[in-house]
């Protein structure tokens, strides 16, 4: 219960971690209740052996081949996002709060592309799935509890079964995905997306009689991965999308460069921006990159270590059952690797740039097995609704506009305070 963190701010001592001793330090040592958290029993909690089996029946569901397959469908979300943007700017002075209206296209994203729902966040203020999703996020002094905890004082937790989440969102999400496994299997609809490999894995670890039962999965934890995959996949596309919009906004002269970018390609090309068409843009991808070492979706990575560990060509040794803390957020603003980080410089993330610094001092997304199952499909859905706003709109900073952000205090993961509000005029 008392073990202290030991902090890695080495570069190499943090891709030995994450990826080249992956099997020493492949479980977080984060705690959950399962018993009164039935949502959290998912792979982000999970330990291996349990991690390892879950995540390799999941991974397929985001390959290259099949995020091409999803593609026309985060498209049309993307379409049904502009027509609404442009409604809103009727009714608000040409404003927009950002985080919200970007939650509502990637909890439609992520329905739509992974559970084969029509969501209709974007369009319906009242969409249920948009209500508790935000609800398990709201920061409070409840939930920053809960995160110190969950690394510090996991006995705690056990004692007074404290929940992850509100209980209504708990009881709405069970049930949602829950209902949409039950209607799958009784209309045998087979969809080749994130439900269909969730299927597959039900088939093979819970229904399996020849596994072993220390091997066997539950039907609760095949309902919590659908929610981890769906909690995941909203909001940290939905954040980054708006801290992205924020810096462009603020630094125009690096919004006009990715636009013409878009248009470059868009006029020596047939027009048509698929899959294709988004991998080409080299700028964007420094742009969300820039926003992304700025505003990571998770200021720090943790792991557990299984063995004693021998730090190489060191004398210093990791003892088992020793927790440690990776502090992205920190190694993202070291100005050893990113000079005056404060500034939003998307050159930081050029091929000749990016080969200057050392592996292990960007991530997002963490790094190694046990990264982001998510992360292509995220930077598909970012690059998409990127793409589509700065081909419509320019963006600007407005009165409601923070600058510089005020973060909430009540939260282990960056919130602003007063959401993030920008002016947007339709490009004629």
């Amino acid at each position: 219960m008392r073990t202290p963190y030991l902090m890695i701010l080495d570069p190499e001592l943090i891709n030995h971690v994450l990826i080249k001793d992956f099997s020493t330090f492949s479980n977080r040592g984060v705690y959950s209740d399962f018993s009164a958290n039935p949502l959290s029993d998912n792979m982000f909690f999970m330990e291996n052996p349990q991690w390892k089996t879950i995540r390799s029946k999941l991974s397929p569901a985001f390959t290259s081949a099949k995020l091409k397959i999803m593609y026309d469908q985060i498209k049309e979300c993307s379409k049904i996002l502009m027509e609404n943007i442009k409604k809103d700017l009727k009714e608000n002075n040409n404003q927009i709060e950002v985080r919200d209206i970007m939650g509502k296209y990637s909890t439609d994203v992520i329905g739509t592309c992974a559970f084969g729902l029509k969501l209709n966040a974007i369009s319906d203020d009242k969409s249920a799935f948009r209500k508790y999703g935000k609800s398990i996020f709201i920061p409070s002094l409840r939930t920053l509890f809960r995160e110190l905890c969950l690394m510090i004082s996991p006995a705690l937790l056990k004692v007074v079964r404290f929940k992850d989440f509100p209980n209504d969102a708990t009881v709405f999400f069970f049930d949602a995905f829950k209902e949409t496994i039950e209607y799958r299997l009784e209309n045998k609809i087979v969809r080749n997306d994130f439900v269909n490999y969730l299927l597959q894995a039900r088939k093979d670890l819970v229904l399996n009689e020849n596994l072993p039962k220390h091997e066997k999965f539950t039907e609760k934890q095949i309902v919590a991965n659908a929610f981890v995959m769906f909690a995941a996949g909203f909001e940290t596309v939905s954040s980054s999308l708006s801290y992205c919009l924020y810096e462009l906004a603020l630094h125009k002269p690096v919004q006009d460069k990715v636009r013409d970018e878009i248009q470059s390609k868009i006029s020596k090309g047939d027009g048509q921006i698929d899959s294709e068409f988004l991998m080409d843009l080299n700028y964007l991808e420094m742009v969300i990159a820039e926003s992304l070492r700025k505003y990571p979706p998770l200021i720090a990575l943790f792991r557990k270590a299984s063995q004693t560990y021998h730090i190489p060509n060191d004398s210093l040794t990791i003892e088992k059952g020793q927790k440690l803390v990776i502090p992205v957020y920190s190694l993202h603003y070291d100005s050893k690797y990113y000079p005056d980080p404060q500034k939003y410089d998307p050159e930081r993330f050029s091929p000749e740039e990016k080969a200057k610094r050392p592996n292990g001092t960007y991530l997002p997304f963490g790094d190694g097995p046990r990264s982001c199952i998510g992360k292509r499909f995220a930077e598909v859905e970012m690059k998409l609704a990127l793409v589509e706003l700065l081909t419509k709109f320019e963006v600007f900073p407005c009165e409601e506009t923070d600058n510089p952000l005020t973060f909430a205090n009540k939260s282990l993961t960056l919130v602003p305070k007063n959401g993030i509000w920008l002016k947007f005029k339709k490009i004629e």
